[in-house]
């Protein structure tokens, strides 16, 4: 049985927090599916599966000139079945057009040199898709979505589908995935260790959870040997979060001003007809 795994960075700009065609890391989960024993971990744990050789994963990653208008935080083949991973922290219904895209472009590096146009037909791995939900808008233990939800023209029997099972991985929602997997209960202690001391207001609270982590031997290896890595992807998911958390409150302000500017026009409208109606009721 063979493992292969691959991971992209990230090359597009998230509005005006990168700089123009800069790789980084997308997050931290995405480091952390880098190492073979903890993607292995992560497929036990979600497949009820007990591969303990984590020799048997290889890393792989799409060719040069492979682009992608989306990132993908981790890719794997276990015994022909396709297993594309993602994380979110901002709950978002569009993951199976997302995962559609990598899939589509994964496949298509795939067989490049393979003859589809020919009589024998062209194996390919079976897809299966996870998305990893640890934001802090209340969602599901566990749902799942799909790509023909996004139709314009919904039909019962698509044409072309994708299922995605979306896993929310809070300390308080999942809990017996979390206790199944040791680097995603630790990924999620570490995550909420920051939010405690944002919350606190205490400055660089990303650097004091990466400490208070490594104390308490939380991701201690991961943390201590990628600390610079941890400190730079997690200011820029912050600041990016915050950003959209901001405009997020400001689209709710502007929607919430034009319905109370659209009930003070109709309550005028109504106040004007009724006027006319009493006018026309003396003439």
């Amino acid at each position: 049985m063979e493992i292969y795994t691959g991971f992209l960075p990230d090359t597009s700009k998230r509005r005006n927090l990168m700089t123009e065609n800069r790789e980084y890391k997308s997050d931290v989960f995405s480091m952390l599916m880098e190492d073979k024993r903890n993607a292995l971990q992560v497929y036990n744990a979600l497949n009820g599966s007990d591969y303990d050789d984590p020799e048997q994963v290889e890393i792989v990653t799409l060719e040069r000139g492979v682009s992608l208008s989306i990132r993908n935080d981790s890719a794997f083949i276990v015994d022909m079945f396709l297993n594309i991973y993602e994380h979110q922290s901002t709950y978002s219904p569009n993951m199976p057009l997302r995962l559609l895209i990598y899939f589509s472009s994964y496949i298509k590096q795939m067989v490049s040199n393979r003859d589809i146009l020919g009589s024998q037909i062209v194996m390919i791995p079976t897809p299966h898709f996870a998305v990893f939900y640890n934001g802090v808008t209340n969602r599901p233990v566990e749902e799942t979505v799909k790509l023909s939800m996004a139709f314009a023209k919904p039909t019962d029997e698509p044409e072309l589908e994708l299922i995605c099972k979306v896993y929310n991985i809070n300390q308080d929602k999942d809990t017996a995935l979390l206790e199944k997997c040791t680097v995603l209960e630790e990924y999620m202690e570490f995550v909420d260790t920051v939010r405690k001391y944002d919350s606190q207001e205490i400055e660089d609270p990303i650097a004091k959870a990466i400490d208070d982590c490594i104390s308490r031997h939380i991701l201690e290896e991961f943390l201590s040997t990628r600390r610079e890595e941890v400190l730079k992807v997690m200011t820029i998911n912050m600041t990016f979060e915050r950003r959209e958390q901001l405009m997020r409150e400001e689209t709710e302000h502007e929607r919430k001003r034009a319905d109370e500017e659209k009930q003070r026009a109709d309550e005028a409208e109504k106040r004007v007809a009724e006027l006319e109606a009493i006018l026309s009721s003396r003439t």
